[in-house]
C-alpha cells in the first residue's frame, strides 16, 4: 500500500510505534485475518496513546481515508469475536 500512517508529532518513538502496529493490524483484518488475541493487544496499546474517543475517531478516519480500512469497523468484529477466534474483514472491503 502507498499511504502514510496517522500520527502525531507530539508523540515518542514508541507512541508511533504502537499507533502503526495497530494500523498494521487493521490492515491484517482486512487484508488476511489476525488473531483476536492480537488484535486487541494492539488495540490496548493504541488507546494507551490516544485515549479520547475523539482523537481516536480523527486517527481512524484519516487511515480510513488513506487505505480504505476502518478502524472501527475491526474494533467492533475483535469485540464480538470469542477467544481464539481469527477476525477476517476482507469480504467486508471487497464490497466497497
Amino acid at each position: 500500500m502507498e499511504y502514510q500512517y496517522p500520527f502525531s508529532h507530539h508523540w515518542s518513538t514508541e507512541e508511533v510505534i504502537d499507533a502503526v502496529a495497530f494500523f498494521q493490524a487493521v490492515e491484517a483484518a482486512y487484508e488476511k485475518g489476525i488473531y483476536r488475541e492480537e488484535f486487541m493487544d494492539a488495540y490496548r496499546k493504541f488507546k494507551k496513546v490516544v485515549p479520547g474517543k475523539a482523537e481516536e475517531k480523527k486517527y481512524g478516519k484519516e487511515f480510513e481515508e488513506a487505505s480504505g480500512y476502518s478502524s472501527y469497523q475491526a474494533v467492533e468484529a475483535a469485540k464480538k469475536a470469542g477467544a481464539g477466534e481469527r477476525i477476517s474483514l476482507k469480504e467486508l472491503h471487497l464490497k466497497r
